[in-house]
């Protein structure tokens, strides 16, 4: 199993980037996906978790408006585009994956999931 998180970078506040996570090693299609993200000196965060069947949201007030959670099945990869960045959107970024039977509100949560992705570094300078 191996999800590969990719997209990452320095980017000026304002500014956009669209993160990727390339999954394998399972069926990608039985599964909800999520991105969580941690901050320097704190603790991982969620950010958007999407349904397997893309039909599903749910977002993190904080970046609700700004960035944007995708899925493309045939590709096997769930995508954040993220716009109108900050500086305290600075962290590393991961995806992670879980099985459909919890709820979305559950996946708000860590917890919940199976496997995780290494995780890239998102920097956003002021």
């Amino acid at each position: 199993v191996q999800l590969q998180a990719s997209g990452g970078g320095l980017v000026q506040a304002g500014e956009s980037l669209r993160l990727s996570c390339a999954a394998s090693g399972f069926t990608f299609g039985n599964y909800d996906m999520g991105w969580f993200r941690r901050a320097p000196g704190k603790e991982r965060e969620f950010v958007a978790v999407i349904s397997w069947s893309g039909d599903n949201i749910v977002s993190a007030d904080s970046v609700k408006g700004r960035f944007t959670i995708s899925r493309d099945n045939a590709k096997n990869t769930v995508y954040l585009q993220m716009n109108s960045l900050k500086p305290e959107d600075t962290a590393v970024y991961y995806c992670a994956a879980a099985r459909t039977w919890h709820t979305l509100a559950e996946l708000t949560t860590t917890s919940r999931y199976k496997y995780w992705g290494q995780g890239t570094l998102v920097t956003v300078s002021s």
